[in-house]
């Protein structure tokens, strides 16, 4: 089942800098950020208010502390992989860029989440950031790469962006629902998206259909797939496996975007990819006695009123602790 999930994280994930690469054919940066999230948030909030039970016990600070987190997680994160897709770099080199978020967060997992990385998980980051450092070299080598040198740090940006936003949420003693999530996230960033736009008047959508078909693309997997699967793997597995597979990111959209776009692809990448599968096996066997102990969502149990799946409980005690815990059940973290 964790392979099965992680795989379409991947591809769902991946899937957002083909369809930012999309879109950016079509409008403007602010434009479509603002139609991609617009709707979904009406939608959402409308669900919101049919389906009460989930928003139960959610207080002022818990919703204050999801508004920041999406913010960072999604309109941070976002803007700024879209505005290096609109600047010239292409989408390989944007996941790539993006690739080097396992091992920031991996440094920062022990000192701020006590949630410690064993040394054959280290290895396995570091195997991984070298399939990266492999792909960028043979992208940005590419014959006709026209691009400033500082819309590279555009996504470098938006790679501590969801850093934060991990481990904010992280270090939130208090679980809430997937779907309250969500919501949230949404809705915030509709509302910042919407009002970048129309301080730039850039709110009018393109009358082509392209433009449409890439915010269908970006609503459903991205958003729906990627970001939700993001969160889901995080609460099981905790932050450095989930993080390890953003490895992958940036080879499968390589490849994606070869196949898509004419974008370059050789045998500099393949090796990349190769070297990202790799670091993923290594971490996940070098995690042994010292795996991350999840912190449990109160969503995996059922609430005093019922068994409702996305009721949080709140658990002052679920935590995360020292990954060399070893003298207490692993929850299943959702």
């Amino acid at each position: 089942m964790n392979v099965l999930l992680s795989a379409a994280f991947v591809l769902c994930w991946s899937s957002g800098f083909i369809g930012a690469k999309l879109g950016a054919q079509t409008a403007a940066t602010p434009t479509l950020l603002m139609w991609r999230f617009l709707p979904l948030a009406v939608a959402l909030v409308a669900a919101a208010a049919v389906s009460r039970a989930a928003w139960r016990g959610l207080t002022p600070r818990d919703a204050g502390r999801q508004i920041a987190i999406g913010a960072l997680s999604q309109s941070g994160y976002l803007l700024s992989v879209y505005y290096a897709i609109e600047l010239g770099v292409s989408s390989g080199t944007t996941a790539l860029i993006d690739g080097v978020q396992p091992l920031v967060a991996g440094a920062l997992a022990g000192p701020l989440l006590r949630q410690y990385v064993s040394r054959g998980q280290w290895l396995g980051l570091w195997l991984g950031l070298s399939g990266v450092a492999t792909v960028t070299v043979a992208d940005a080598g590419a014959a006709g790469a026209e691009v400033a040198w500082w819309a590279y740090l555009v996504p470098f940006l938006g790679m501590l962006s969801l850093v934060a936003a991990t481990f904010l949420e992280g270090r939130t003693r208090v679980p809430v629902a997937p779907r309250v999530a969500l919501t949230i996230h949404c809705a915030t960033s509709a509302v910042l998206f919407s009002g970048l736009a129309l301080g730039l008047g850039a709110a009018a959508p393109p009358a082509g259909s392209s433009f449409w078909l890439a915010t269908a693309w970006l609503v459903v997997l991205p958003t729906f797939g990627g970001y939700g699967l993001y969160w889901l793997i995080l609460r099981r597995s905790g932050i450095t496996e989930v993080n390890t597979l953003m490895f992958l990111m940036a080879p499968v959209t390589a490849v994606w975007g070869a196949l898509m776009f004419g974008e370059p692809f050789g045998v500099q990448t393949a090796l990349g990819l190769a070297v990202g599968l790799a670091a993923v096996v290594v971490v996940r066997r070098g995690g042994g006695a010292r795996r991350e102990r999840p912190v449990r969502s109160g969503a995996d149990r059922p609430a005093a009123g019922g068994p409702t799946a996305d009721q949080p409980t709140n658990r002052p005690t679920d935590r995360p602790t020292a990954a060399g815990s070893t003298d207490r059940p692993t929850a299943d973290r959702r």
